[in-house]
């Protein structure tokens, strides 16, 4: 055990630019964006001679029922959970290139030799690299975007304060406890979720001579346009709408944190029976763990599975030499 968490630390300090500073600088840069924003609406306000709202926005919150304070609190969390949105995009694209390059590159530079002659195993090694993927990766991504929206918030409840509004009244309309704990508790979900696509990836990452990002995209693009081309044809009744939803998207997408909610037909159905004041229903456990009852999970997890070992047998036979 004190092996394998050395094997993943010295993942994260290989890779720190990707997995840490990375969605870092992204939510740095969202939390600017937003700063210039608010600089801009209130500087054109002022240069026209508008107010946003002046103390109108603070009468209206004095006089709102409970429905209204209802939607200003999901406006809140809105706010709160959005950085997540693009930290997770850039977190997406970070282990599809970690993923694609953990075994490649260690072979293209002969690196691999060295390790393969300390007393650790390929296996060892190798889920060493889809912990630090499926674990890691999205744990820091999470933490970087509970911090960014924290901060989001605060900075909307102080600008909002000098236009009337009660800047404590405005947090204890938010759920900041709820998001928080909607957040970490869909990490252990994203690794299942994206099983087959890390799998996929390390195995053309230990598989491939050269070029395993051609590999593991040219594959799959090219039996779903056979499929698709098969069905045209009417030469066989192959499903081809399945094979690109089930095969094709999860081999390549599923390591993008919420492309359950997307490719799942029961993500699809808890997002259009959540109201509109509830937009962290989206993210919370009773709804997102209602995907442990998909077929289509188990089967990517054993699928999965199953490539992780082709990646491990790969590593201990491949010689480029």
């Amino acid at each position: 055990m004190k092996t394998f968490y050395w094997l993943v630390k010295r993942e994260f300090w290989e890779h720190r630019g990707g997995f840490l500073w990375a969605p870092v600088v992204t939510g740095g840069v969202f939390l600017i964006l937003n700063v210039m924003a608010i600089i801009t609406a209130e500087v054109m306000s002022a240069r026209h001679g508008m107010q946003i709202g002046g103390n109108d926005i603070g009468m209206m919150m004095r006089n709102a029922d409970a429905g209204d304070l209802a939607q200003v609190g999901a406006a809140a969390d809105v706010a709160m959970i959005s950085s997540m949105g693009m930290i997770g995009i850039v977190m997406g694209i970070v282990v599809l290139f970690y993923c694609l390059g953990s075994l490649y590159d260690d072979r293209r530079d002969r690196s691999v030799l060295f390790w393969k002659s300390l007393p650790v195993s390929n296996t060892s090694t190798v889920l060493s690299k889809v912990a630090s993927a499926a674990l890691i990766a999205p744990v820091i991504a999470v933490v970087v975007s509970i911090a960014c929206g924290l901060l989001q918030l605060i900075l909307f409840a102080i600008v909002l304060s000098f236009h009337g509004v009660n800047a404590w009244q405005l947090l204890t309309l938010s759920h900041p406890i709820r998001a928080i704990a909607s957040l970490v508790s869909n990490i252990p979900l994203y690794a299942l979720w994206a099983m087959p696509a890390i799998g996929w990836l390390m195995l053309c990452s230990s598989g491939a001579r050269s070029k395993p990002f051609l590999w593991a995209v040219a594959v799959p693009v090219v039996l779903g346009l056979l499929v698709s081309w098969f069905g045209i044809m009417g030469l066989f009744n192959l499903p081809t709408a399945w094979f690109w939803g089930n095969v094709v998207q999860r081999v390549l997408l599923s390591v993008f944190p919420g492309s359950s909610l997307v490719f799942d037909k029961h993500g699809l159905q808890g997002v259009n029976d959540l109201g509109d004041n509830n937009p962290l229903g989206v993210l919370s456990p009773d709804h997102t763990y209602g995907l442990l009852a998909s077929p289509n999970l188990w089967i990517g997890v054993l699928t999965g599975a199953v490539l992780i070992a082709g990646a491990i047998w790969f590593r201990r036979v491949r010689d480029d030499s």
